[in-house]
């Protein structure tokens, strides 16, 4: 991947005849022939003529772009200004505008990646605190998921311990630029874990319940990583305690729970989930891919109990 910092550098990345993928406040950021606002979108095409595809926004203008690069084949760059981590991958959700899963897939064509703090100064609390605990439980899946690698423990180790340290400092001082900079330093990281490794229980449960309910996926993750965590310490012991040490915390459950309450995130029925739907959620939870690549292996009726214990 190539990763460059500074809006400076995204023309040397781009074709001569770029179709951007933003929401309206970004679309100046590009002189682009084509551009397409519906974020996120389930009917977007790319206009004939088009040499590459750059996508400015959150994980949602993002997987918009990757899923009209993996139908196009056509490259694609990334300008994200949220921490979610989404540019690092060729995966992607596929939402109607209203949020609703509608599908997804993978075969995106990412090639490069521009990091500009500026573009994150005013980004709401929620947010910023919803997409940050986003690579934060990619960097704690990393560390334990089926398939993990020292390349990306390497990364996920390194954006915690940024993730954990800033983002107090990005709550409390929003507009500090060395605050965030750092702060989509260890997002930076964290998406290059997820890249190098995969997904587990958590981002299941987040998954299941953001595409169930169009809630925001940084919140989800927010509440399901800590049962997750607990519930995966009997199997990877090792892992979660150096993720523990990451954060510096014995107890990284309970740390991750502090961070979450900086957004205001604690309980699942503040989102207005229903407490009757947990049993079948629990079902559709296990049937996703990152509860089968879980270290440890959770049944229907274990997830309904991690899920009640955050309702």
């Amino acid at each position: 991947m190539n990763v460059r910092w500074g809006l400076d550098a995204l023309p040397e990345l781009l074709g001569e005849r770029p179709f951007l993928v933003a929401s309206d406040r970004w679309t100046h950021l590009v002189d682009a022939p084509a551009s397409w606002s519906e974020i996120p979108s389930h009917r977007i095409e790319v206009p004939q003529g088009s040499d590459s595809i750059v996508a400015i926004g959150g994980g949602s203008a993002i997987d918009t772009a990757k899923a009209a690069s993996a139908a196009s084949g056509l490259p694609l760059v990334s300008v994200p200004t949220t921490y979610s981590g989404a540019e690092w991958t060729v995966f992607f959700g596929v939402r109607d505008p209203e949020r609703r899963l509608q599908g997804g897939g993978s075969g995106a064509h990412p090639t490069g990646i521009v990091y500009e703090p500026e573009l994150t100064l005013e980004l709401p609390k929620a947010e910023t605190v919803g997409t940050a605990l986003n690579a934060l439980a990619h960097c704690a899946e990393a560390l334990y998921v089926d398939g993990h690698n020292s390349e990306a423990d390497v990364e996920a180790l390194a954006g915690a311990q940024l993730i954990a340290r800033w983002l107090p400092q990005v709550v409390e001082r929003p507009r500090e630029r060395e605050a965030r900079t750092e702060l989509l330093r260890g997002a930076c990281h964290a998406g290059a874990a997820l890249g190098k490794s995969f997904l587990a229980l958590g981002h299941a449960m987040a998954q299941a319940l953001g595409g169930r309910y169009g809630l925001p996926h940084g919140a989800m993750n927010a509440l399901a990583l800590p049962p997750a965590l607990r519930f995966n310490a009997e199997a990877a012991p090792a892992a979660v305690a150096r993720f523990g040490a990451a954060l510096e915390s014995d107890d990284p459950a309970q740390r991750v729970e502090e961070l979450a309450r900086l957004g205001g995130f604690e309980r699942l029925r503040d989102f207005g989930v229903p407490e009757e739907d947990l049993h079948e959620l629990a079902g559709t939870v296990v049937e996703r891919a990152g509860a089968k690549a879980n270290p440890r292996r959770a049944s229907a009726a274990d997830v309904e109990k991690l899920l009640r214990s955050i309702w």
